[in-house]
């Protein structure tokens, strides 16, 4: 290897660690399509309320689209949690309006789950397991060996929690006001524009700081090399005593 060869070989390496972050994000989050998914109903909710102010209406609409969005996953055999996510979202939301008759109730339900994520994320880095992790674990087949056997990576996580529990808090601190001195169609429009920017913003700092941890242990690839190890063991000692490997035989 010569004196060029190392640097080269580690912008791929991180390169290549910078893409499986990037992928695992997109996963995790649910990418454009979720996106799309979880601010189409919000507005077309307020759309029709802006111009007719019928409550029913707005809120059929919504559930409706909501209810397409799960369909149309289904019928091309996607994923279908962050649709599914967005049905019952918008289902509480729909329910809660028509029981009070308060179209600003169709955005309760969305805003009181906001501030408990929000607190969940702050409390779980708290107590030393920071949400993000919890849910990227998984995605990148470490589990929780972030805790105990990568310290680095689950200062990143806990970094990325504070963000995205902040982040959402700040959401929180512009919607609730406005839910009591705002009318039906301010409160959404504001809500739909503080849909994307928000969530872009916490899913990049997740990424910046992931991208400069250390890569995550992949536990499912150790349990496949320890269940390899085993094998070839006990094929070694079934050789020693000149049984056949497998340890019985077949009938």
């Amino acid at each position: 290897m010569t004196s060029l060869d190392k640097p080269t070989e580690d912008t791929q390496a991180e390169d290549d660690a910078r893409a499986v972050t990037e992928a695992a994000l997109f996963e995790a989050f649910g990418g454009v399509r979720g996106m799309v998914e979880t601010v189409l109903p919000g507005l077309l909710f307020v759309t029709i309320f802006t111009i007719n102010k019928n409550l029913h209406w707005s809120a059929i609409a919504a559930l409706a689209v909501a209810v397409v969005l799960v369909v149309v996953r289904l019928a091309v055999k996607d994923t279908v949690k962050h649709a599914f996510s967005g049905v019952f979202g918008v289902a509480f939301g729909v329910v809660f309006a028509m029981f009070t008759g308060n179209a600003k109730d169709f955005y309760l339900p969305g805003m009181l789950y906001t501030l408990g994520l929000a607190l969940a994320y702050i409390i779980t880095t708290l107590c030393g397991m920071p949400l993000i992790g919890l849910i990227l674990g998984p995605v990148f087949k470490e589990n929780l060996s972030w805790r105990t056997r990568n310290p680095g990576r689950k200062k990143a996580y806990a970094k990325a929690s504070w963000a995205w529990g902040l982040i959402l808090l700040a959401k929180c601190a512009i919607l609730f006001p406005l839910y009591w001195w705002a009318n039906t169609a301010q409160l959404g429009w504001v809500l739909v524009a503080l849909k994307i920017p928000p969530f872009l913003l916490a899913v990049w700092l997740t990424w910046v700081f992931l991208a400069k941890a250390p890569a995550p242990i992949d536990v499912f690839a150790e349990m496949e090399a320890e269940e390899k190890a085993e094998e070839e063991r006990k094929a070694a000692l079934a050789a020693e005593s000149g049984e056949p490997s497998g340890g019985r035989h077949r009938k």
